[in-house]
């Protein structure tokens, strides 16, 4: 196993390489001078010029890269080009939020998903198949951003018994902290769970048809049994895929839903950055959720590698 997980280690290696390249290379896809930005529209170019040369546009492309790629390293991701904070401690300012919104969701997620899973695929052409089926189809089809919508005007403005903005922290108001998160955690988690849920009982449907199974059945064990301790463990090796996908959707793709409920996370620090073509933030955020979808993946092999031996081994 640690032989494994070592060789998982190194082949990141050039896919962080990759990753910076594509980051770094997002200064010059994006519309706009960033030196007429922020000199100002009526700027002089004799202006412009200064704020191009403080900034190190000026310089080769490749000395450029050098310098930004050293500072990452570093954990220097640079400053806002206009409220001149450091990008690094707002996204550690930020990322709880984040954090509590992708775990939240997540759990939701578990929640709804692996029951519906288990219920699907342990009864396959029933009524509760058909209803699962049509449940995840229609949580697939559904964008997150409109349910949450739908449930702000149900429970927070018809009902009123959620507020619909805002966020409380943790160490603040821990029911505060949960009241504000309830709804954008069901909006994301609903879309969730309906994934896991087919992953689950298609991998289920599967692995009952095996014929360990039918001795298992034959020994006389009770069907939770042959449930819950024989089928479950070999039907989650997909299942685990999709959760870790998931969870890295869930922290690197809040951008609309924390601007839904005005929640101070990374998705809305990186939409008011894209807005404002500050290119430090942009870059810092697009690194930090890149970097989080290759831990997440890595979990996921290691995960993966531990339910089936066979990975490892191969």
């Amino acid at each position: 196993m640690t032989g494994y997980v070592a060789r998982r280690l190194l082949a990141i290696i050039p896919l962080l390489f990759l990753i910076s390249l594509i980051v770094f290379s997002l200064s010059f896809l994006i519309p706009g001078d960033p030196a007429r930005t922020i000199a100002g529209p009526h700027a002089s170019a004799t202006r412009v010029v200064e704020v191009r040369h403080q900034l190190g546009l000026d310089q080769s492309v490749i000395h450029q890269y050098w310098q930004w790629l050293t500072h990452a390293v570093s954990g220097n991701l640079g400053s806002s080009l206009f409220t001149h904070n450091t990008v690094a401690s707002e996204i550690a300012h930020r990322f709880p939020v984040t954090l509590s919104l992708a775990l939240g969701a997540l759990v939701i997620a578990l929640l709804i998903g692996i029951p519906a899973g288990i219920a699907a695929g342990t009864r396959p052409g029933s009524i509760i198949d058909r209803l699962v089926t049509l449940g995840t189809s229609t949580a697939i089809a559904v964008p997150d951003f409109w349910l949450g919508i739908v449930l702000v005007i149900i429970f927070a403005v018809k009902l009123q018994a959620l507020p619909a903005i805002g966020y409380v922290p943790l160490t603040q108001s821990p029911v505060g902290w949960a009241t504000h998160l309830y709804l954008p955690w069901f909006a994301l988690g609903i879309a969730g769970a309906a994934p896991i849920a087919r992953q689950l009982r298609g991998a289920l449907i599967d692995v009952l048809a095996q014929d360990y199974i039918r001795t298992a059945n034959a020994k006389g064990l009770s069907r939770p049994v042959v449930v819950l301790k024989h089928a479950l463990k070999n039907a989650a090796i997909a299942p685990v895929t999709v959760i870790g996908i998931q969870f890295a959707y869930l922290l690197g793709g809040t951008v609309i839903i924390e601007r839904i409920f005005s929640l101070p996370g990374l998705g809305l620090y990186f939409f008011d950055a894209l807005n404002a073509k500050d290119l430090q933030v942009i870059q810092g955020v697009t690194l930090v959720i890149a970097l989080i979808f290759v831990l997440i993946n890595l979990l996921v092999d290691v995960l993966y590698a531990y339910i089936n031996p066979k990975v490892r081994l191969g």
